[in-house]
C-alpha cells in the first residue's frame, strides 16, 4: 500500500486533507464553522434534508456553519476519494472583516437560507486548491503562516465568486440550537458519543444534559436504546423482517446484546415476535 492509499485524514490548522481507499465513507457533518470543500477525485454526496448535492472531481461547495448534514465520500472506478476542506473559524473571519474597506462591502444583499452552496470553480478557487496538492504526497507540514494565508485566500476567492457570501461569512451571531428529540429521532441508529450529539445540536455537553432532563426522565443513552428497541419491534412485528437484519439496522452492533435488551423491554426474545 503506498502513502496515498494509507492516508485517511490530515489536519493542518483548519485545512483538512482526506483520502479514503474504502468503497464508501459516511459521516454526519455539523460544525460551528463554515467549510469550503473541494474534490480532487471520487465523488461526495451531501444530503441536506430533502436535497441531495453531488460533487465530482474539480467541483466544490461551501457548507454553511451550524447545519447538520449527512455526507458520503465515495471512490469512483479506480480513483480513491480525495478531497480537501478549508474551515473558516470566526477569529479568521473577524480578522478578515476588520481589515476590509467597509465602503466596498456590497449593500442590501438578501441573506440566503441555503445550507450548501455548490460553486462553479473559477481560476482563483482552482489555483488555491491545486497549490495544496503537494501536501497529499509529502510528509512536510505547511507552516502556520502558510495555512493562515491559504484560508484568507479562500475567503477572497469566495467573495469574488458571489456577493451573497458577504452576509453569510460575516454573520457573527451566536451559535444555533436544534431540537434534541428531532435530532435523536433522525440519528438514533448512528454510533455517536454524547459529546458529538451535544455538538451536533449546538450545545456544550453540560447544556445538552441539562436540556435533555427537561424532555425525558431517561438518560440520553437509555433513551437511544429504548428508541432502537421500539423500532426493532416495529420492523419485526409489522414489517416481518428477520432478527439478523434488524439488530444492525437499528444501531446495535452485537446480536447478543440486542437480544438481551429486547427481552428485558418486551418480556420475550426477538425471535418470538
Amino acid at each position: 500500500m503506498n502513502q496515498m492509499e494509507a492516508l485517511k485524514t490530515i489536519s493542518y490548522s483548519g485545512i483538512f486533507l482526506s483520502c479514503f481507499s474504502e468503497e464508501s465513507t459516511k459521516c454526519i457533518h455539523s460544525t460551528p464553522e463554515h467549510v469550503l470543500v473541494y474534490l480532487y477525485s471520487g465523488e461526495q454526496i451531501i444530503e441536506d434534508r430533502n436535497k441531495t448535492i453531488k460533487l465530482k472531481a474539480g467541483e466544490c461547495a461551501l457548507v454553511r456553519r451550524d447545519h447538520r448534514l449527512k455526507m458520503y465520500k465515495n471512490g469512483t472506478g479506480n480513483d480513491l476519494y480525495k478531497g480537501i476542506s478549508l474551515t473558516f473559524k470566526r477569529n479568521i473571519l473577524r480578522e478578515f472583516y476588520s481589515d476590509l474597506n467597509k465602503a466596498e462591502i456590497p449593500k442590501n444583499i438578501n441573506i440566503s437560507d441555503t445550507n450548501v452552496f455548490k460553486i462553479q470553480p473559477d481560476t482563483a478557487i482552482t489555483s488555491l486548491f491545486q497549490s495544496l496538492t503537494p501536501y497529499f504526497d509529502s510528509h512536510v507540514k505547511p507552516t502556520e503562516t502558510i495555512t493562515h494565508l491559504k484560508l484568507l485566500e479562500g475567503i477572497y476567492a469566495l467573495l469574488n465568486t458571489d456577493e451573497q457570501f458577504y452576509p453569510i461569512l460575516f454573520d457573527f451571531a451566536e451559535p444555533w440550537k436544534v431540537d434534541i428529540l428531532e435530532f435523536l429521532n433522525d440519528n438514533y441508529m448512528d454510533e455517536l458519543s454524547m459529546e458529538e450529539i451535544a455538538s451536533f445540536t449546538g450545545r456544550s455537553l453540560a447544556t445538552f444534559k441539562r436540556d435533555f432532563k427537561k424532555i425525558s426522565a431517561l438518560t440520553p443513552q437509555k433513551w437511544i436504546i429504548k428508541k432502537r428497541l421500539e423500532m426493532a419491534y416495529v420492523k419485526l412485528k409489522e414489517e416481518g423482517k428477520k432478527v439478523h437484519d434488524v439488530y444492525f439496522e437499528v444501531g446495535f452492533k452485537n446480536p447478543s446484546h440486542f437480544s438481551t435488551a429486547f427481552k428485558k423491554q418486551y418480556g420475550v426474545p426477538p425471535t418470538e415476535i
